[in-house]
């Protein structure tokens, strides 16, 4: 039982504990849709998997448009994420467990260590794409899935992934088999499979910080204390003075989750974009082409990903607001 399972049970609960008197008028039943709304997750056993299907060809499709900016054409980019596909052998396909996991002759990717097929579908379909989650539909997130079980020599390139046949992408997992019960942790009665050693007393007084990335690992990502970016760059923006209601559309539009104001994040800072573009009477035009249309180059290896689907006013607003953080 996922998380949300069992907060669709826990809802469903809350009259029955109502009537039982330990919330007296408090709560009503559920409805059916509520409860849906909620339990969305599919199990490995593929129990809660929605029919549809989707192509290789279709994924490439959806991936390049909405997927690459992140995650590389081929899965394989490390500039915002860890890389998705490689280091999976057809013999790890033969076997079901994924050799270099124990080596650690390579960096980890998602496809070395996810045991099920499932996982992928459902976080997919919840959280995919970064910027604008739960909008791929059923289809789309089908043929994202065999799009990438593609690019792992899982899945031909003429195949089309659905609800019917995605056990047998199952059975060709590299790592099906890399998740285990017998550990002492499954059982709330089972003994731990590790020790610490610790004394956890005459602690030194200053602590340092160090990563237990096992060493071939550490370093993937560069210094990952300098890439953290707070959530509270809204915070920034509504200081702005009069900003005409700005602050509610980088909001809406998730601007900040690649740009802050004052700094460089996945993408530039809105005070370098203004300053690039002081004094250049096309600058409102070429930045609401990007807004748009997405494109890279200018500011790094990273694209920026398309947003068609954002009004043309939002957009302008947006746009008048960054060229005037130079001011």
């Amino acid at each position: 039982m996922s998380r949300f399972t069992s907060l669709a049970v826990l809802l469903a609960c809350i009259p029955a504990l109502a009537a039982a008197g330990n919330f007296p008028g408090v709560g009503r039943s559920a409805t059916p849709a509520e409860i849906k709304a909620w339990d969305i997750d599919v199990r490995p056993d593929f129990k809660g998997l929605p029919p549809g299907s989707g192509s290789v060809t279709q994924g490439q499709n959806i991936w390049d448009a909405k997927c690459a900016s992140c995650h590389g054409t081929f899965g394989e980019s490390n500039e915002v994420f860890t890389p998705l596909v490689g280091g999976t052998t057809a013999e790890d396909i033969e076997t079901g467990r994924v050799k270099s996991l124990k080596a650690g002759d390579v960096a980890r990717t998602t496809l070395m260590k996810v045991a099920t097929v499932s996982t992928l579908w459902d976080y997919i379909h919840r959280a995919m794409p970064w910027n604008a989650p739960k909008s791929l539909s059923v289809d789309d997130v089908y043929a994202v899935v065999a799009y990438l079980l593609n690019l792992g020599d899982i899945l031909p390139a003429d195949f089309v992934l659905s609800d019917k046949n995605i056990a047998e992408a199952q059975q060709r997992m590299p790592n099906r088999n890399g998740m285990t019960r017998n550990h002492g942790l499954w059982d709330i009665k089972g003994t731990p499979d590790v020790k610490n050693p610790a004394c956890m007393k005459d602690c030194l007084v200053e602590v340092g910080v160090s990563s237990e990335l096992p060493e071939y690992a550490q370093g993937a990502h560069g210094n990952l204390a300098d890439q953290q970016r707070a959530v509270a760059t809204p915070r920034k923006v509504a200081a702005a003075p009069a900003d005409g209601g700005v602050t509610t559309l980088v909001k809406k539009y998730a601007c900040q989750s690649c740009h802050a104001v004052d700094r460089k994040l996945v993408g530039p800072a809105f005070k370098d974009v203004a300053a690039k573009y002081k004094g250049d009477a096309q600058a409102e035009a070429k930045l609401l082409e990007k807004l748009k249309k997405g494109g890279g180059g200018n500011w790094g290896v990273v694209p920026m990903p398309p947003n068609p689907d954002i009004p043309e006013n939002d957009a302008r607003i947006l746009v008048e607001w960054v060229l005037s953080r130079g001011l």
